[in-house]
């Protein structure tokens, strides 16, 4: 059973429904009980750095997610905000992250931005230098996701680096640390690109 945590941000019924679509067993819930037997886990996530890292400490859920993820190692796909939640904080906001991932969130360089180039980065952007990951196996070619960001990830380690994205730069669109996972873009909204790789984690870890 893959358990997407419901802490009052994200999107969360098209995870689902994009998992019901491939055939795997999932539940949105916020309790900790339901936690604590999930065999994978998904943040989502979307919007201020802050107001997420509220809801997961107003919603006392921080206690069994380290237990689950940092001494179980059970597997964890961060989606978006989600995946900016799991560094150790972010320059949009004040809050501290979960710091299961070193390094931090930083807004983009609009130095390095063409003109033509809005934040926030929105829209259908390539994917490049992914890693021979399980979460891309058979992934289809010329890969592309759909990202909504003002923000984006600073690693302290690049073999935390799971895949790259372009956008007036190059940027870190997610990573993978052992049992940790996460995506900038949002893979519910990539089509088959997106499902492809919600199999792969439903699959392969």
């Amino acid at each position: 059973m893959i358990t997407i945590i419901d802490y009052n941000t994200g999107n969360l019924g098209s995870i689902k429904n994009m998992l019901k679509r491939l055939n795997v067993a999932a539940e949105i819930t916020g309790e900790p009980d339901k936690i604590a037997t999930a065999t994978k886990l998904i943040l989502p996530g979307v919007g201020h750095f802050d107001y997420g890292m509220q809801q997961l400490n107003q919603s006392g859920l921080i206690p069994i997610l380290n237990k689950r993820v940092i001494e179980e190692k059970i597997p964890i796909l961060g989606i978006c905000l989600g995946v900016q939640l799991l560094t150790e904080g972010s320059e949009e906001g004040v809050e501290k992250g979960l710091g299961w991932i070193k390094g931090k969130t930083i807004a983009f360089d609009k130095s390095k931005l063409q003109s033509n180039q809005k934040i926030p980065h929105m829209g259908w952007t390539d994917v490049t230098d992914y890693t021979q990951s399980k979460l891309f196996e058979g992934m289809y070619e010329e890969p592309r996701f759909y990202f909504v960001h003002s923000f984006h990830l600073s690693l302290a380690n690049e073999n935390d680096c799971l895949v790259k994205a372009n956008y007036g730069y190059k940027f870190a669109a997610g990573i993978e640390h052992g049992n940790i996972l996460g995506t900038q873009f949002h893979p519910e909204k990539s089509h088959k690109f997106g499902m492809k790789l919600l199999e792969n984690f439903s699959k392969n870890y």
